[in-house]
């Protein structure tokens, strides 16, 4: 038997899921869907399977953004855009169809 976490993830594959109606998205608004539709979850948990699914090729970076502002920790928040990679498996999940066509999010 293998040592350490699964590969397989039911929190990654919920994200696919997600990312599959959105298309594109940055960690912080794909926690925020997430716990909408699904129990919830830790935004740490989130960037955690985000920066494995992209080794694992089921994500990838779209682009990455710098947004001026006034935050707690300075003036610029750095945004990384999400979208699927070429090992994504959507299975279309009715759950998050219809969250999406509820708040438009096509």
């Amino acid at each position: 038997m293998r040592k350490g976490r699964p590969i397989k993830s039911e929190i990654r594959q919920n994200m696919v899921e997600i990312l599959n109606y959105i298309k594109k998205a940055y960690g912080y608004e794909i926690y925020k869907h997430y716990v909408a539709i699904f129990p919830k979850v830790t935004l740490r948990s989130i960037y955690y399977h985000l920066k494995k699914g992209v080794s694992l090729g089921e994500f990838m970076v779209n682009k990455i953004e710098k947004e001026k502002g006034d935050y707690s920790w300075g003036s610029e928040a750095e945004k990384i855009y999400y979208s699927l990679g070429a090992n994504a498996k959507p299975a279309g999940n009715d759950r998050v169809k219809s969250y999406t066509e509820s708040k438009n999010l096509k």
